[in-house]
């Protein structure tokens, strides 16, 4: 009898079983897939419906996934039951193992009393992969009131059907946070045949690069990052970035739990509003740990520049663990937009 037993135990160890469906995702830490962001971000289109973008990471480094099953809630103001819920799943049918998805999901109906979203990852299967036989080049970018890009789609080794090819657009955070996708539809494909594709796409005035990525029936593509050219005229230079104790003394470094002012010097170049000489804006603060790609901290105060010239903003920090951690600062109008280029990365120890 202990034979038998300490068999089936070996049995458990050395071959897991993979269940059909994950665990809620309300335990993101316990899952081999898991939403990348927890705040997705979302938009009303022209029929005002509201959209909802984001991205599904697998970290699986063996298995590539499907059947993801996405349900996003839809709030008012209140926050306290939904209007409506709708449910999706990802653009690419079968995420590869170490990989990651955009998703895009839409309202039920055009309800302008929606103002927040909560997206709950309900469950996904294993799968056997899609070959990664599709090729996507970039051909040519240019960005004049409009984004147009133009590039080749190339097949691989068998036909195919069912092929589009996707524009992604991302923010500058860290991660970054998909703000809008877009996709060109190509269909059927002979072996080794090459297609060209073209986007002629507004461009969110949130979005600072963009991914390019196709799939078939049968086979994925390689992912194309690109970056977005940024004006080179901004409303607002960010020309230093202090870190100052409760006393007002420059930092470089201090203990856990201590006070920390992160202030930016900005120089207002001219004002959004001629008539009030005003420039309303939101101030953020990011704080990445060195040893982890993860945000340590994401705050950001909102306020307004009063006429030109040089000014100061500032958000206060609390670090709650030790480590070398980088800062970032941004400065963007009402509606999101960057009205400045991101400030100088500055370097705090804490201990």
């Amino acid at each position: 009898m202990y034979k038998v037993l300490l068999v089936l135990f070996l049995v458990v160890i050395l071959f897991p079983i993979f269940p059909g469906h994950s665990q809620k995702s309300d335990t993101p830490s316990t899952l081999s897939v898991v939403l990348t962001s927890e705040s997705p971000y979302f938009y009303k289109d022209n029929e005002g419906y509201t959209i909802v973008v984001g991205n599904v990471m697998n970290n699986n480094d063996l298995t590539p996934v499907t059947d993801i099953q996405l349900k996003v809630s839809f709030f008012d103001e209140t926050g306290n039951q939904p209007l409506e819920t709708a449910r999706g799943g990802t653009i690419l049918e079968v995420i590869p193992e170490s990989s990651t998805s955009p998703y895009m999901i839409k309202s039920n109906s055009p309800n302008p009393n929606i103002t927040h979203v909560s997206v709950i990852l309900e469950g996904f299967s294993p799968s056997t992969p899609k070959s990664p036989q599709l090729v996507v080049e970039s051909t040519n970018f240019v960005m004049e009131e409009n984004l147009k890009l133009s590039g080749v789609l190339t097949n691989g080794a068998s036909p195919i059907t069912d092929t589009v090819v996707y524009l992604g657009f991302y923010d500058a955070f860290i991660p970054p946070r998909l703000v809008g996708v877009s996709s060109v539809p190509i269909g059927d494909l002979a072996a080794s045949e090459k297609v060209e594709f073209y986007f002629d796409e507004e461009i969110n005035p949130r979005a600072s690069s963009i991914q390019i990525f196709a799939q078939s029936n049968v086979f994925n593509s390689n992912f194309l990052n690109e970056k977005i050219p940024q004006p080179l005229t901004k409303l607002v230079t960010i020309s230093n970035v202090n870190l100052k104790d409760s006393q007002g003394n420059k930092l470089s470094e201090i203990a856990v739990g201590s006070f920390v002012n992160i202030q930016s010097n900005v120089l207002v170049e001219f004002t959004a509003d001629q008539k009030s000489n005003e420039t309303p804006y939101t101030y953020y603060a990011q704080v990445k740990n060195s040893s982890f790609p993860t945000v340590e901290f994401l705050g950001k105060s909102d306020g307004r520049f009063i006429g030109t010239g040089s000014q100061s903003i500032s958000i206060d920090w609390i670090p709650e663990n030790s480590g070398i951690f980088f800062i970032e600062t941004f400065v963007w109008d009402r509606n999101s937009v960057p009205i400045a280029n991101k400030g100088p990365t500055v370097v705090l120890i804490v201990n």
